[in-house]
C-alpha cells in the first residue's frame, strides 16, 4: 500500500496532525513513567486550580478565589495533604467541593497508576512499557534496565489485574465506609442528604489519607465516639498500607499465596510504628490539660491510638495539635517523615525504606554480607535506593523548613512540623497553616507538597532506571566513616 492511500496518512506524506498528537503523547506515555507522572499531576493541579479559582467555586459572594488559596487547596487535594488556607466547611461551594473530591479521588489512585491508566486509554493497549509504567507504582525497581533480583509484588502478568483492584478496592472500600459513617452522622442531626454527603466526603478523605473534614468545628465533635474514630482508622489504614499490599491480601485470601516481602515488611512496620506511636503519644500528652489530660481517663487511650493512626498521613485531629507538648510534636514529625506503604495514599518515605535501612544496620552489626527479611535476600541497590529517598525527603524538609521561617518567623517546632506534614502528605497542622499564613510561605509549602508526594517516587523510578552497564572499575578505597 502506498502512503498516499494508506490510512491517517496525508497524500503529501505526513501524518495527520490528530495522530501525530496522538502517537507522541503515547510515545511519552510509555517511555518515561516518571516524567508522564509529573506531566499528569501537574496538569491537573492546574486544572484543579482554574476550576477553584471561578466565582462558582466559592460559596456566597460571587468572588474569584486568591490564587495562593486556590492553588494550595489544589495542591493538597491532589497529593492527597489535607493541609488547607481556608476553611473547608464553609468556604467552597457545592461545586468546588465536587472538584475537591474528584481532585482526592484522582489523587489517591496514585501518580504512576494513574499515568498507566492515561497510557492504556491514549494507546488502547497494555504492551510490555506500559505495564512497567504501572508496575513501577508498586516498585520502582521495576523500571530499572537489566533483571529483576528481588521478589515482587505484583508481576508483570498481573498488571490488568492490579488496576481492576486499585479502582474496585478503591470504590468498594469508600462506600462500605460510607454505610459506617453515615449512621453515626445521623444520629448527630445531620439531615439526610448532608449525612450521605458529608459520610462519602469524609471516607473518601479518611482512605485517601487526605484529612479534610466537611464540617465544623471539625472532628473535635467525636472524640469520645469509638464507633466513628475506629471506623476511619480503618479507612486509614487501607490506604497507608497500600494497594500492592491490598492485592497481595486479596491474592491470600483468595488462594492462600505466600505473601510478597514487600507485603509483609509493610503491615509489620505499618503495626509496629502504630503503636509505638500510640505508646509515646499516650505517655508524653497524658497530663497535658489542653490535649489528653482534658479528657476522661478511658477515652485518652483511644485519643493516643487514633493521634498516632493519623499520623501515618491521615491527617484528621481530635485534639488541639498546636498544644502539645514540643516531646510529642518531634514523636509526631518523626513518624509523619516515615508515612505509610509504597503506592499507597499515604505520604513520607514510606515504612519499607526504613525497614531496609534497619535491615542493612542489622547486617552490618552482625557482620553479614546480605540484608535479609523473611527468609528472603535484599539486594544492595535497594538499599541504595532507600538512601537516596531519605536523602531526597531530608533535603525537601530542610529547605522549605529554612524558606518557611524566614518568611514567617515562627517558632521553629511549629514550622518543621507543618513543612514535614506538607511533605509527607499529612494534614495535620500547629495552626501555623491557615488564612493568616504569608502567600510567599503558601508557596513554598504548596511546593513541598508537590515535591513530597511526586518527587519521591519519580526520583525512586528515575534512579532506579538510571542504572547502566560500567565496563571498568576504578580502584577501592575506603574512607573513613563514623
Amino acid at each position: 500500500m502506498s502512503t498516499a492511500t494508506r490510512p491517517g496518512v496525508r497524500r503529501d506524506g505526513g501524518a495527520n496532525p490528530l495522530q501525530a498528537a496522538r502517537a507522541a503523547l503515547a510515545d511519552v506515555t510509555t517511555s518515561s513513567p516518571a516524567r508522564f507522572a509529573i506531566v499528569v499531576f501537574t496538569g491537573l493541579i492546574l486544572i484543579t486550580t482554574a476550576l477553584l479559582s471561578l466565582p462558582i467555586s466559592r460559596r456566597g459572594e460571587g468572588q474569584f478565589t486568591p490564587l495562593a488559596d486556590a492553588l494550595f487547596t489544589a495542591v493538597s487535594a491532589i497529593c492527597v495533604t489535607g493541609l488547607s488556607t481556608v476553611d473547608m466547611a464553609t468556604y467552597w461551594s457545592p461545586f468546588g467541593n465536587l472538584v475537591i473530591v474528584l481532585a482526592m479521588q484522582i489523587g489517591g489512585i496514585g501518580v504512576l497508576t494513574m499515568a498507566s491508566i492515561l497510557g492504556l486509554v491514549v494507546a488502547r493497549r497494555i504492551g510490555l512499557r506500559a505495564k512497567l509504567m504501572a508496575a513501577s507504582d508498586s516498585n520502582p525497581s521495576r523500571v530499572r534496565a537489566g533483571p529483576i533480583s528481588e521478589s515482587q509484588a505484583v508481576r508483570l502478568g498481573e498488571i490488568g489485574t492490579l488496576l481492576a483492584t486499585v479502582a474496585l478496592s478503591a470504590i468498594i472500600i469508600e462506600l462500605a465506609i460510607t454505610a459506617l459513617v453515615v449512621p453515626r452522622l445521623l444520629v448527630e442531626g445531620f439531615d439526610p442528604w448532608s449525612a450521605i454527603w458529608m459520610g462519602f466526603y469524609l471516607s473518601l478523605s479518611a482512605f485517601t489519607n487526605t484529612g479534610f473534614v466537611p464540617f465544623s468545628p471539625g472532628m473535635e465533635t467525636f472524640a469520645a465516639d469509638v464507633w466513628m474514630l475506629s471506623v476511619l482508622s480503618i479507612a486509614v489504614f487501607l490506604g497507608a498500607i497500600g494497594f500492592p499490599v491490598i492485592f497481595a491480601l486479596a491474592r491470600w485470601v483468595k488462594s492462600r499465596a505466600r505473601l510478597s516481602v514487600h507485603a509483609r515488611v509493610t503491615l509489620t512496620m505499618t503495626l509496629a510504628l502504630l503503636v509505638l506511636g500510640w505508646i509515646a503519644i499516650g505517655l508524653l500528652e497524658w497530663g497535658n490539660s489542653a490535649t489528653l489530660g482534658g479528657q476522661d481517663p478511658w477515652n485518652r487511650p483511644l485519643t493516643a491510638g487514633f493521634m498516632s493512626m493519623m499520623s501515618r498521613s491521615g491527617g484528621l485531629a481530635t485534639v488541639d495539635v498546636g498544644s502539645m507538648n514540643g516531646s510529642t510534636l518531634l514523636v509526631l514529625d518523626m513518624l509523619m517523615f516515615v508515612g505509610g506503604g509504597s503506592a499507597s495514599t499515604a505520604g513520607g518515605i514510606k515504612v519499607t525504606t526504613l525497614a531496609v535501612l534497619f535491615l542493612a544496620a542489622v547486617a552490618e552489626a552482625r557482620g553479614v554480607k546480605d540484608m535479609e527479611a523473611f527468609e528472603r535476600r535484599i539486594p544492595v541497590d535497594v538499599l541504595r535506593l532507600a538512601v537516596s529517598v531519605v536523602l531526597w525527603g531530608a533535603t525537601i524538609v530542610s529547605v522549605a523548613s529554612i524558606a518557611v521561617l524566614h518568611i514567617t518567623k515562627a517558632p521553629l517546632d511549629l514550622v518543621l512540623f507543618d513543612v514535614i506534614s506538607a511533605f509527607a502528605t499529612t494534614g495535620l497542622s500547629t495552626g501555623l497553616t491557615g488564612p493568616d499564613l504569608e502567600e510567599p510561605a503558601k508557596y513554598v509549602l504548596a511546593a513541598t507538597m508537590w515535591a513530597g508526594r511526586v518527587g519521591t517516587v519519580t526520583l525512586a523510578a528515575a534512579l532506579a532506571a538510571s542504572q547502566r552497564r560500567q565496563l571498568f572499575r576504578r580502584p577501592e578505597e575506603r574512607p573513613i566513616v563514623g
